[in-house]
């Protein structure tokens, strides 16, 4: 068992959510000129090969070794699907109010529980999901910056990443955290080898793109490896408020990158839904200990 060190935990998080948020800011930048299922197939494609080379050699069959092969499969197939509407939502809404939206699924998340795993939802965890999607309604206000088609994207997306972090709270207690990793980039590297085929076209990309493709992998591969070494040195609730520092990241970037601030409403719509899945984050100290996920970001 890792020694607790929660300030290292802390450090090994905020550069997890940094390279998350690269990660889709660079995404973003790509679906302006290459085909979207082209740029997803390249962030897994990277990504496995990386664990292959750098795993592989030490892990062996321990890599690939898993008790529920199907729900790891199925899993694999909900973030592959995640990334994609993910991706494609990037593409339409700026970087920091597309973030902000994903941060709904912890919302879901209790919503699904009270079905899926019959967990009991609490007043103030009702009030929380409610205040959440209020936050949305203020981003997606009439007269707003962001695309309607864009925000139903993120919605989706949230939605989705919702059923693959149960999915990921059902696996962990019983499975290894880089095989359940290993499972995510192989399903996404062959779902996608299918697609890329009838999508791919484009312009042959120059030395900078080639290099940002490349990137897709890399950050989402060390983003991962980040958050997994960020929950083994110190607890998950700890963590939680953390995770936001993601929003922080993407409306940095944002405004460096594509030169756009959230106005006002935007900005309290953004703080209400972190506050709100935050709530929710923790009040998970106080149930309960239970095997932390491994697996954010898509």
């Amino acid at each position: 068992m890792p020694e607790s060190r929660p300030l290292l935990g802390i450090l090994y998080l905020m550069g997890a959510v940094f390279f998350f948020t690269s990660l889709d800011a660079t995404s973003k930048y790509l679906t302006q000129t290459f085909p979207l299922p082209m740029i997803v197939w390249a962030r897994y494609g990277i990504h496995l090969l990386l664990m292959v080379l750098f795993l592989a050699p030490t892990m062996r069959s321990n890599l690939i070794t898993t008790k529920h092969p199907w729900q790891q499969i199925a899993r694999g197939v909900v973030l592959m699907t995640t990334s994609c509407f993910g991706i494609a939502g990037f593409s339409m809404l700026p970087l920091a109010e597309a973030t902000a939206v994903i941060f709904l699924s912890p919302l879901i998340v209790v919503l699904l529980a009270r079905w899926l795993l019959a967990e009991k939802i609490t007043l103030g965890r009702w009030l929380a999901v409610a205040a959440g999607f209020l936050g949305v309604l203020l981003i997606a206000r009439p007269g707003g910056a962001v695309s309607a088609k864009g925000l139903l994207l993120m919605v989706i997306t949230a939605f989705l990443y919702a059923i693959y972090q149960i999915q990921t709270r059902r696996l962990s207690p019983y499975e290894n955290s880089l095989t359940m990793l290993f499972y995510g980039a192989l399903v996404g590297s062959i779902g996608l080898s299918i697609a890329v085929p009838f999508y791919w076209g484009g312009p042959t990309p120059n030395t900078f793109q080639i290099f940002q493709i490349l990137s897709l992998g890399v950050l989402g591969g060390l983003g991962h490896w980040l958050f997994i070494m960020a929950f083994r040195h110190a607890k998950a609730s700890t963590l939680a408020p953390f995770t936001y520092a993601q929003l922080v990241w993407a409306t940095v970037l944002g405004w460096l990158v594509y030169d756009h601030f959230p106005d006002g409403l935007a900005i309290i719509g953004m703080i209400i839904i972190a506050v709100s899945s935050m709530s929710i984050a923790l009040s998970e100290r106080f149930k309960k200990p239970s095997a932390p996920d491994t697996d954010t970001a898509y």
